[in-house]
């Protein structure tokens, strides 16, 4: 199963980079057989790019959450800290092998008419 998510250019940019390991997300899938993220990047891009592989998805306490992913979170403490605000625990999904594809996609390909707030599956 696949799930596309919608993530900010920079975001995108330290995943290609290999400094960002870890995608984090305060509510996670509902089914568990999700293999693959389809990465759309925000804008200004406003494109898929392509797909990364799910390795495992972590589900944990902000400060477990933090001291498994911070070397390759691609942020800093101060972020995720106000990205989990009020919430005593986190999800962070770890990525595998990114595939960007040869010439982005439009939303559209996959049947959308517009970029999911968080998720949808595909």
């Amino acid at each position: 199963m696949k799930v596309l998510l919608s993530i900010k250019p920079e975001f995108v940019n330290e995943i290609r980079s290999g400094r960002k390991k870890y995608e984090f997300r305060r509510t996670i899938f509902r089914r568990a057989n999700v293999e693959k993220i389809v990465i759309y990047e925000t804008a200004p891009i406003s494109r898929v790019i392509g797909e990364v592989d799910v390795k495992r998805i972590l589900h944990d306490d902000l400060d477990e959450i933090w001291q498994i992913t911070s070397e390759h979170s691609g942020i800093n403490k101060s972020f995720f800290d106000d990205y989990f605000i009020n919430k005593e625990r986190g999800f962070a999904i770890e990525l595998g092998n990114l595939i960007e594809f040869s010439s982005p996609k439009k939303i559209q390909d996959y049947g959308l008419k517009a970029a999911p707030q968080s998720f949808v599956y595909i």
